[in-house]
């Protein structure tokens, strides 16, 4: 007689979907409470990615002081160290993720990058704590490409539009809790510890995941009458973008708002305490935290109000993300320069809202002006380019001009011998720490202040894209079936 071998975790709850495969469009695959713990499961790995991405910004301050670096070094950290290796290994892990089981990839990545952020915790300097931001940077290019595509497999193309939305909440909820564990933990430990206490439960989360996520059919929810539609090589895909003026006006104006708004969660925390005088801690709960907030109810109004624009005007979807950039730079650059609190809070609020609002947008243009078969490499070379300039440039970028403002006021101060971007808050005479603050607080300001005035040049670059987009629409769906939003 032939044993059975032990059932694998969920293979019960599963076993009526799998004698039924050819039903996985009406019924998706597993139990209805498996696919919710699945997709809940995914949408924490998601959430904790953007936890230890955006930590670091949480942080920044005691980093600074301890190493002495300079705001371009800084920007290094925050930006180029991540964005680099995390940008070029996106489409090779997604090309990987059709081949390979999906959740290894997942589980190997959220513990890589998880015990990278541990490690960040034990740098010794600003070479250390670049490479163990690389580690994090590579880890976590694992994680979105396959975790799509299973949730696809999970869950059938009726429900899938919902279980996608849930699961990109892990984008907002990340940088959120982000604020609030690092800010708390701030209170009662060192930045080194930060790093430790929010590494570690991504070791076992991920270990969770491979023990208990079971892998799906590869197509499994799609209807077994679809139509299958070819692939088609990577030259005649870029041939067809190209071809679109749309997509490349488009990418300008995201990448310039990349540019400018990942600078800004790296050294708007800087500006609150190097001129408002807040603590580290009180910057990320009372300050970021709502901030936070702030953006996710933005990336939402801004879906709305195109969606609601778009019935009467197909090119709102370039002209609402447009016009909201444009009101977004002043009130931006306006909340470095006025005085008190709550009036800066309130600023940069409505900043925030604002900022966000072309988030939904960009993908959608990106998918709109090109035919059905090359829309996820049109999104795949947008999300290229706006990651690797946008956020890989950007806090280097400003993180110079920072130290410019910064080395340009000492020296007018007849300082310039003395101290210089990299002089230490914390090393030094009353005086000496005194100028040096004065100093770090004029270059921050301005470095922010310049990177609020960009958004105002990505809303061009999206009003431009207004005037192209009707046509190149047009040439792939005609005219009466324009795309609506």
């Amino acid at each position: 007689m032939k044993l059975r071998s032990r059932p694998e975790f969920g293979e019960s709850a599963m076993s009526s979907t799998t004698a039924s495969e050819g039903n996985g469009h009406l019924t998706g695959f597993g139990t209805k409470g498996y696919r919710t713990y699945v997709l809940l499961t995914l949408t924490i790995v998601y959430t904790l990615n953007f936890v230890d991405r955006i930590l670091i910004t949480v942080v920044g301050r005691p980093i600074i002081d301890e190493f002495q670096l300079s705001n371009f070094q800084f920007g290094i950290l925050t930006g180029f160290a991540f964005a680099l290796l995390y940008t070029l290994l996106g489409i090779p892990i997604a090309i990987a993720s059709e081949r390979i089981n999906r959740v290894r990839i997942i589980g190997a990545c959220v513990i890589l990058w998880s015990v990278a952020t541990i490690l960040c915790g034990f740098a010794v300097g600003f070479a250390t704590l670049l490479a163990a931001r690389v580690l994090v940077g590579i880890g976590e290019a694992g994680c979105t490409p396959p975790a799509n595509s299973i949730i696809s497999d999970y869950y059938k193309p009726s429900s899938r539009a919902t279980a996608l939305g849930i699961y990109a909440m892990g984008v907002t909820a990340g940088g959120l809790l982000a604020q609030l564990f690092g800010g708390s933990l701030l209170k009662f430990f060192s930045w080194r510890e930060a790093f430790i206490f929010v590494g570690a439960p991504g070791v076992l989360i991920g270990l969770l995941l491979l023990f208990t996520v079971k892998e799906p059919p590869r197509g499994y929810s799609e209807p077994p009458t679809s139509r299958k539609t070819d692939s088609i090589p990577i030259p005649q895909a870029l041939r067809e973008i190209i071809t679109k003026p749309t997509f490349w006006i488009m990418s300008a104006g995201a990448t310039i708002a990349a540019f400018a708004g990942y600078a800004l969660i790296g050294f708007q925390p800087l500006y609150i305490q190097y001129v408002k005088g807040v603590s580290v801690s009180d910057t990320a709960l009372l300050y970021m935290a709502p901030l936070a907030v702030a953006g996710s109810a933005g990336a939402f109004l801004g879906g709305w109000l195109t969606e609601l624009a778009s019935k009467k005007h197909p090119t709102a979807i370039c002209w609402v993300p447009g016009l909201a950039h444009l009101l977004c730079a002043p009130i931006y650059a306006y909340s470095f320069v006025i005085g008190g609190l709550i009036p800066m809070l309130i600023f940069m609020a409505i900043a925030a809202v604002l900022q966000y609002f072309y988030l939904g947008s960009q993908y959608n243009i990106a998918q709109s002006v090109v035919s059905v078969r090359v829309r996820a490499t049109s999104v795949a070379i947008l999300l290229f380019i706006v990651n690797l300039i946008g956020y890989g440039a950007g806090p280097p970028f400003f993180g110079f001009l920072a130290d410019m403002f910064t080395n340009n006021y000492l020296a007018s101060m007849d300082l310039g011998t003395t101290l210089d971007a990299s002089c230490s808050l914390t090393e030094g005479g009353d005086e000496l720490i005194a100028s040096c603050l004065e100093g770090k607080a004029f270059g921050i300001r301005w470095a922010n202040f310049s990177a609020a005035g960009l958004f105002a040049v990505a809303g061009v670059f999206f009003l431009l894209s207004g005037m192209t987009f009707k046509r190149d629409a047009e040439t792939v769906t005609g005219p009466a079936d324009q795309p609506a939003s």
